[in-house]
């Protein structure tokens, strides 16, 4: 659980973070481009004015008006293409790239464009004569300013995200701190005080089955003893169930001492609860198949692995129609095992389905206890879940009409 804080932690972190740099930085590239072309649409509207040779050029007089230290050249040419004249520009052009600038700005349904990859801009102006005024401007300069602020924002944007990373990294784990330290409070006090209960409980079963064996003992009162024991057996079950879940969330916090972690045969685990519970099945008035796959192997804690097997099979059990039949398949993909239990019967409302998982959560058919057997406390699932999760794995529920209950544990 508190991993899962953590990690959102950081991700709404990281988000707000790079969501407010990617914007800062992106109104600067913005601002800068804007600049830029406002620099050339400047440069192209002077040469557009005046007498031709009277077009700013680097170092000339105007110099200090033209400003933008940008090369630049302005032709007249007929409407047909021909160069009628040329301004007295420093910038020299090839011919292929001017005649490329001239059919490009002849043949365009524009009065301004750029040629990319030649780092050109143009603009044209249609004169009182009918010839055409053609304006360039070299903006590779422009260009290379651009494109190495755009890798200089990329570095400063990848670097501060790294920074964040590791600071809201930190401040994780000292936002967390209290978190934890009143969840490890919590899980300890219910481990403790389910310790504490055993022993009481195990007094009272005791000598409630003494008084139960003796035969003085009245009609009357002997149901008042078996209802005890019943109870004292139902709190009992309780506490074994507060137990195991407080272990699985002592594994879940990463401690070692929880679960054990060794080469395990998992085929030989989930066959043997299924032949386990092959004869309650019977009782119950099921059919139990089981098709598992052999030779299936994982690190894990082997009888934590067998419980989370039991839990499933012993739920699909209890919840199948009579008459049915419960199937326990356990297989491998290319990267996971996979171990599903389906039964048939009542659906689970879609509603229910979200919180199955959820600890002392139960729908209404799961609160309602049948004549002679313990009703459920709403942990089974939830110790099933923590048992997954320890073993870097995960499990879910589907449930409809057609396709009954099924529970997939992935590892």
């Amino acid at each position: 659980m508190l991993k899962k804080l953590k990690r959102k932690f950081i991700i709404i972190v990281m988000a707000l973070v790079g969501f407010v740099l990617a914007g800062v930085l992106g109104f600067s590239l913005h601002a800068s481009w804007s600049a830029q072309h406002e620099l050339i649409d400047h440069a192209l509207e002077r040469n557009l004015e005046g007498d031709l040779n009277s077009v700013p050029t680097i170092g000339g007089p105007q110099g200090s008006d033209h400003g933008e230290g940008m090369l630049s050249i302005a032709v007249i040419v007929s409407d047909d293409g021909v160069i009628l004249q040329t301004s007295d520009s420093p910038a020299l052009i090839s011919t292929e790239t001017l005649r490329r600038v001239i059919r490009t700005a002849i043949r365009s349904s524009e009065d301004r464009g750029v040629i990319s990859e030649r780092h050109i801009a143009w603009r044209r102006a249609v004169q009182s004569d009918g010839s055409v005024r053609i304006s360039m401007v070299d903006t590779a300069a422009a260009d290379r300013s651009f494109s190495n602020q755009v890798v200089r924002d990329g570095e400063i944007m990848v670097l501060a995200m790294l920074a964040m990373f590791f600071i809201s990294w930190k401040l994780a784990d000292w936002s967390l701190k209290p978190v934890a330290d009143a969840w490890d409070r919590q899980r300890r006090f219910i481990s403790d005080a389910s310790h504490e209960l055993k022993t009481p409980l195990s007094v009272i079963l005791a000598n409630s089955q003494i008084l139960l064996k003796d035969g003085n003992l009245g009609d009357e009162s002997r149901r008042w003893v078996q209802s005890t024991q019943d109870e004292a057996t139902h709190m009992k079950n309780l506490v074994n169930d507060l137990l195991q879940l407080a272990k699985t969330d002592e594994g879940a916090g990463g401690s070692t001492s929880a679960f054990t972690k060794k080469d395990v045969d998992f085929s030989e685990i989930v066959d043997s609860c299924a032949l386990e519970f092959d004869a309650v099945a019977f009782d119950r008035g099921v059919m139990l198949d089981s098709n598992v796959e052999e030779g299936i192997h994982l690190q894990g804690d082997p009888e934590w692995l067998g419980r989370l097997a039991k839990i499933l099979i012993d739920n699909a059990t209890k919840y199948a129609r009579k008459g049915t039949e419960v199937k326990v398949t356990l297989k491998r993909t290319s990267q996971h095992i996979v171990l599903s239990v389906n039964n048939q019967g009542d659906p689970i409302d879609p509603e229910d389905l979200p919180h199955l998982f959820d600890r002392f959560y139960r729908s209404d058919k799961a609160r309602s206890r049948g004549e002679g057997e313990q009703g459920g406390f709403g942990l089974g699932l939830a110790i099933a879940k923590g048992i997954a999760e320890v073993h870097g794995g995960t499990i879910r529920a589907t449930s409809t009409k057609a396709d009954g209950t099924t529970f997939t544990v992935t590892l």
